[in-house]
């Protein structure tokens, strides 16, 4: 999505079409974790991984967008909140530490790579031991989802991708209105 587009990430309706809440309770990410948001946007779910890390945990918010990481920075400040930093990814370089990611969140991210074999791969050297991989989806199998069909995928999609690549899946959750969230883990 284009900058031009980021009003559409903090639309009220948002929360009713994805329930944000049920989607953290479901990830559950503890304080002191590193949360790492990758196609964060303007902040949506950096903000709420900020506050679920708290003062000893950190978030790293990447995107390719430098005015996305701007107005996430906007946010970010205008809540006070300190422990984001935001990093300015390429498409096959999200700028992530190096095994430092207790998480990495993509919300409706991975459909849109370029690269998404290798974006894996980067994505499996940022991962902390036990860390986990979240792809949250529009839900591919639901004709209902009033989502174009390139912006969705269906769980065996996402697990087709994935676990040849070396990823196994640890956690699935469809208590989501729209989208579906997978969580993987390294092999």
């Amino acid at each position: 999505m284009s900058h031009l587009g980021a009003d559409w990430l903090t639309r009220p309706e948002r929360i009713a079409e994805e329930d944000p809440d049920a989607l953290h309770a479901a990830l559950a990410v503890r304080p002191g974790q590193t949360a790492c948001d990758v196609g964060a946007g303007n902040g949506y779910h950096a903000l709420r991984l900020a506050r679920a890390v708290g003062p000893a945990g950190r978030v790293v918010a990447s995107d390719l967008q430098p005015q996305m990481l701007e107005m996430l920075r906007e946010r970010v400040a205008a809540e006070g909140v300190s422990n984001v930093e935001t990093v300015l990814a390429t498409d096959d370089e999200p700028g992530l530490p190096a095994r430092g990611c207790d998480l990495i969140l993509l919300v409706d991210v991975y459909h849109e790579l370029a690269a998404p074999e290798a974006m894996l791969a980067v994505l499996g050297k940022a991962l902390a031991t036990d860390g986990r991989i979240a792809l949250v989806e529009f839900r591919g199998e639901d004709p209902e989802v009033p989502i174009k069909p390139e912006h969705k995928m269906t769980k065996a999609q996402v697990r087709r991708e994935l676990e040849p690549r070396g990823f196994r899946l640890v956690q699935e959750f469809d208590g989501l209105p729209w989208q579906h969230l997978l969580v993987f883990q390294r092999r």
